[in-house]
């Protein structure tokens, strides 16, 4: 409905694409690659939209693992688990941090009941990536942060020229008309805790089947 474009930065408990460009941008500035991974999401797995983003991005890349660590009130929703099923992606959901620490080549802190203080990285490989969509509250202990495997503060900066990037591409891209969009009569996104599943007052970008 708009003659320019329109970022998401992040809509709810659902999705947060211009963190995930942050994300991955970070990944393969250290590590040169995203395939192959081993990652853990840690925290808040529910409500956490730069989870559900990770997720679905990484799902594009080869051989990654996901080791979901959660309790069982914060787990995945149910349709970011379908989404994997769907797609055959190795994962497991766990509910302790410090039993799969050692197989991680990224550790994604989010918000929740987990801290991670620097000890528990003494399991860690050397090599580990902790990253955090930040700001923190007390889920990492200020005494990782000099640990040279805490990468957030990178992160936060890749993630500086990752949006830069972006809207550099879209102010140079042409406008489109807004009248030249479908209009249909329901909601369209299959998410059921989409804004379209209840504000019916917005309209669909296309029709529905049937």
């Amino acid at each position: 409905y708009s003659n320019v474009p329109v970022i998401n930065a992040g809509d709810g408990g659902h999705m947060h694409p211009t963190q995930t460009t942050a994300d991955l941008t970070t990944i393969t500035r250290l590590r040169g690659s995203v395939d192959g991974l081993s990652v853990g999401l840690c925290g808040d797995l529910k409500n956490g939209r730069t989870v559900h983003s990770l997720i679905k991005a990484l799902a594009k890349f080869e051989g990654v693992k996901f080791y979901l660590i959660a309790p069982r009130e914060l787990a995945v929703p149910e349709y970011i688990r379908a989404f994997m099923k769907e797609r055959g992606l190795w994962f497991v959901e766990v509910t302790g941090l410090e039993t799969v620490i050692p197989q991680l080549d990224v550790l994604y802190m989010t918000r929740g009941i987990y801290v991670l203080p620097r000890r528990k990285l003494e399991r860690a490989r050397q090599n580990l990536l902790v990253m955090h969509p930040l700001p923190r509250v007390d889920e990492i202990a200020i005494d990782v942060d000099d640990d040279p495997r805490a990468v957030y503060f990178e992160q936060a900066r890749y993630g500086m020229f990752a949006r830069m990037a972006l809207l550099t591409d879209l102010a140079n891209q042409e406008r489109m008309d807004p009248g030249a969009v479908e209009i249909g009569k329901g909601p369209v996104c299959s998410n059921p805790n989409c804004i379209t599943q209840t504000e019916h007052y917005l309209p669909p970008l296309v029709k529905q089947n049937g």
